[in-house]
């Protein structure tokens, strides 16, 4: 019994004792892992709070904070500063964990090591469906634009599919990477397109579309964080079944799993995350490719333990970004969408030249 056919839930013969106890060291391991990503992503959250145009120490966080949960309403400056970049700190993990499960979920839906919201159009999808209701109908709410988003996502999802679907062979990796990669191109090219003879719609949104976290509030979280609750659910119902997809679908079909309901639902919490994700941070790329593959390596393939751990690393790494866009151009600030392209385009190549475009 392969350890593929154990997650997917096939029946196993009864097993010795020592083939049960080899596996306790497994599930402490990726125990272990899952709370070194924890405490990651408390660090950088901590370290958002802390850092920026103006660095506090310890004490002033503590004091800052203090006197948040207290209400004080003649705080001094470090109070005036935590306050500020709490809700940014929350919107980035937030952000982050959502695009970090979607990565997951796109990966095993689709078997593809190369599928991410931003290079599988989705993303591009949903900023192309934003930039068009803002200039052609009047779109105005923040409500507004995360349906829009992911309205938009969920048509560039299907778009791409298709398009990979067409010829011989099906959806290859491949093919699916080719269309996608074109229909980004496309995408922006549209929202350029749209924007540069709209100078008040481009004013407006330039910084949105490299993607940033910079404008957040506690209303913008409020809006947003009913939809990213919906995603995740969805997701997680399906880790299970993404197991089992896993060997192909029709082991998956034999093995009692509804394929097409759970590609359905998965692909839907995974459009869910990015459009909303993407109406309240803009375009942000590539956190959905290096964080499946790095919580692949330190929880295993199983997505009972992947996607818990891709939401929580994503989290940390977004946080972390944005961190850092913060404080290398101080007291100017680089956006997080730069930082993570930075960081993803060499992670993209390796995998590229390490997988060649197998299939996961």
């Amino acid at each position: 019994m392969t350890q593929l056919a154990r997650l997917a839930g096939a029946p196993e013969r009864p097993q010795p004792r020592e083939a049960v106890a080899s596996r306790r060291p497994r599930v402490a391991a990726r125990t272990l892992w899952f709370a070194v990503a924890v405490v990651l992503a408390l660090g950088a959250a901590l370290a958002s709070v802390a850092l920026g145009t103006r660095v506090m120490g310890p004490g002033e966080v503590l004091d800052g904070l203090g006197g948040v949960l207290a209400g004080d309403q003649a705080g001094g400056v470090a109070q005036a500063a935590v306050e500020k970049r709490i809700p940014r700190t929350l919107l980035a993990v937030l952000v982050g964990a959502a695009l970090g499960a979607a990565g997951a979920v796109m990966q095993g839906i689709t078997r593809n090591p190369l599928a991410e919201p931003w290079i599988l159009g989705v993303t591009p999808g949903a900023s192309l469906a934003v930039v068009t209701g803002i200039a052609f109908f009047g779109l105005a709410s923040p409500a507004s634009y995360i349906w829009v988003a992911i309205a938009g996502a969920a048509g560039a999802a299907v778009f791409v599919y298709a398009v990979g679907s067409l010829g011989r062979g099906g959806a290859t990796p491949l093919k699916l990477a080719l269309a996608g990669a074109a229909s980004s191109a496309a995408f922006t090219s549209l929202i350029s397109a749209i924007l540069l003879p709209r100078i008040d719609v481009m004013n407006q949104f330039r910084f949105w579309q490299i993607g940033g976290v910079g404008g957040a509030d506690y209303a913008r979280i409020g809006q947003v964080l009913p939809f990213l609750l919906v995603g995740v659910v969805l997701c997680l119902a399906c880790a299970r079944g993404l197991n089992s997809m896993a060997l192909g679908d029709d082991v998956a079909a034999g093995l009692g799993q509804n394929v097409v309901l759970i590609r359905t639902l998965a692909g839907l919490g995974a459009v869910i995350l990015c459009g909303a994700a993407t109406a309240v941070a803009g375009p942000i790329g590539f956190v959905g490719l290096v964080v499946p593959h790095l919580c692949r390596l330190l929880v295993g393939i199983d997505h009972r333990w992947l996607l818990p751990a891709s939401m929580v690393l994503g989290a940390a790494l977004l946080t972390a970004a944005d961190v850092v866009g913060r404080v290398v151009a101080r007291p100017s600030e680089v956006d997080v969408g730069i930082v993570t392209a930075f960081i993803g385009a060499p992670v993209f190549i390796w995998i590229v030249r390490r997988t060649k475009l197998r299939a996961l």
